[in-house]
């Protein structure tokens, strides 16, 4: 969930939770010799690739996991692609794919399968995780990218998309029947495309989401929290929020993030999108000083007042260790605060905990933010293109995401035909609210500079969350930034290196839906 920026690594959490299940269902498969003759058989394979094979052995014995997917087969891109007619064009070659350096160990024996299917030979490209932005630049500045194939996160899509440092898709996901159409329409609008062209196959699939404690908000309350209905607005969340910071034993009323920079920005836009905020107009004016905005401002300074200690300084790490730790009554998270939750040996409060539909503000909309997440691209300047689209096909398919679900390991998959499965939503609670939701969910556009962007507006935010300027003065702060940013990107005179019409579609897809409750 692009949530490896906090103090806590989510991929090493990743590694921690997952990479002994990859190791156990593929490390025994010998690396074949990569000629085609030599290729082991396919359906072998993929019979391997299966939750025995992939899932942890103790969620599956809690959970009574049996090995019947968590996916749909026929919406599953490796069990329907043509893995012979791969081979025959791609046996031998190589594909170099940039990775996080803390990843390199486990992205090899994940990996192993797709070089036996495709007779492809995957070469890592280990880049240090706290400067593969700056590291990744700089080779594609060069023109000369010492990798064919890499995944990132979301908010730096326009970054590398604008420049033309990415390659164009759309030919090859037609070639081998990509399944974009199995995607909610905000991963596949957000973390695939720039400019109306397929750049990017969407990996880790992030919304924000809110979460209680049934022990402290079923007093409150009167009973069972019903999931529409007992905390329909954010001015209900504000008070008993607040009746449960009264309860004591060691629980504070609400978590939230709000540290400098992104994190602040992301709360902020998940409780504006309610609001129906639009961070831009058709002329590409930032509006971040309006009405929905102030309405955000003025939540966050209410629910602060109920919030645990420490959230001026709160990231990902921080706010999720609270939570699983049964530090805080509700959280204001990414889904996976609900999925880990469930695990006895990640969290504290299993069974005692619920996810909610949105609250709503009134006068606004129910828009779920999908904020975060990462994506997979191939270079502009790949050597071998298809190859790199290939092995990026296969490390996003149902199957595997589903299981990364069912690992519990925060990373999210965007598949319709993963969060419908009833087995999978048996062992991710949140999953039907969660599909539910990304039905109508709210994007910031993927532009260039939006994570600077994004990074500015926060410290603002937080000035604002530590007493140093008012909420006006953060939102007005933020947009001077915002202006100065996008005509060093680009934007000026009403235009943009994106058009806003190619970009508006993803911005909110829940208009004119009934809403799911």
């Amino acid at each position: 969930m692009g949530k490896e920026f906090a103090a806590v690594s989510r991929r090493g959490f990743l590694r921690a939770t997952a990479a002994a299940g990859v190791t156990a269902g593929f490390g025994g498969l010998a690396m074949p010799a990569l000629a085609k003759t030599a290729l082991p058989d396919v359906k072998s394979i993929l019979d391997g690739i299966s939750v025995e094979g992939y899932v942890r052995a103790d969620y599956r014995k809690l959970y009574n996991m049996t090995n019947d997917p968590l996916w749909d087969p026929a919406k599953d891109w490796i069990r329907a692609v043509d893995w012979e007619k791969v081979r025959s064009e791609q046996a031998g070659k190589t594909v170099r794919f940039a990775i996080g350096a803390a990843d390199q160990e486990s992205a090899a024996e994940g990996l192993k399968p797709f070089e036996q299917l495709s007779g492809i030979k995957v070469e890592l490209v280990p880049i240090p995780d706290d400067s593969f932005y700056d590291k990744a630049v700089a080779e594609f500045i060069s023109g000369n990218a010492s990798f064919d194939a890499l995944q990132f996160f979301s908010p730096w899509l326009g970054d590398f998309a604008g420049p033309g440092f990415l390659a164009e898709l759309d030919d090859y996901a037609a070639k081998w029947k990509l399944p974009l159409d199995d995607f909610y329409d905000t991963y596949r609008l957000n973390y695939g495309y720039f400019g109306g062209k397929l750049v990017g196959i969407p990996f880790d699939c992030d919304v924000q989401m809110v979460h209680l404690r049934k022990s402290s908000m079923e007093k409150i309350l009167g009973g069972k929290i019903d999931l529409a209905n007992s905390v329909p607005t954010y001015d209900e969340l504000i008070r008993i929020t607040g009746e449960a910071n009264k309860l004591g034993g060691g629980v504070s009323g609400v978590g939230l993030m709000l540290a400098r920079g992104f994190w602040a920005t992301y709360t902020w836009e998940h409780i504006a999108a309610q609001a129906g905020l639009k961070l831009f107009d058709e002329q590409w004016n930032p509006t971040l000083n309006s009405d929905a905005g102030m309405k955000a401002m003025d939540i966050i300074m209410a629910l602060q007042k109920n919030a645990i200690e420490g959230v001026a300084g709160a990231g990902w790490g921080e706010n999720r260790a609270a939570w699983l730790g049964g530090q805080v009554a509700a959280n204001i998270s990414w889904q996976d605060s609900g999925t880990q939750a469930m695990r006895p040996d990640q969290s504290k409060i299993v069974d005692d905990f619920v996810t909610i539909y949105e609250p709503r503000i009134k006068g606004g909309v129910f828009a779920p933010p999908n904020i975060a997440g990462s994506t997979s691209c191939v270079a502009a300047t790949s050597q071998n293109p298809e190859g790199a689209f290939l092995m990026l096909a296969f490390l996003t398919t149902a199957s595997i995401m589903a299981m990364n679900e069912a690992n519990a390991n925060g990373v999210a998959p965007g598949y319709r035909s993963v969060l419908a499965n009833p087995r999978l939503r048996a062992v991710s609670q949140p999953a039907k609210v969660w599909a539910d939701s990304l039905e109508h969910a709210w994007c910031a556009p993927r532009l260039p500079g939006m994570f600077e962007m994004e990074q500015a507006l926060g410290n603002e935010i937080n000035r604002a969350a530590t007493g140093q300027i008012s909420a006006k003065q953060a939102l007005e702060n933020g947009e001077a930034a915002w202006k100065r940013i996008m005509e060093k990107n680009g934007f000026k005179g009403g235009k943009g290196p994106v058009a806003y019409a190619d970009v508006a579609p993803g911005m909110y897809v829940g208009a004119g839906k009934a809403l799911p409750f």
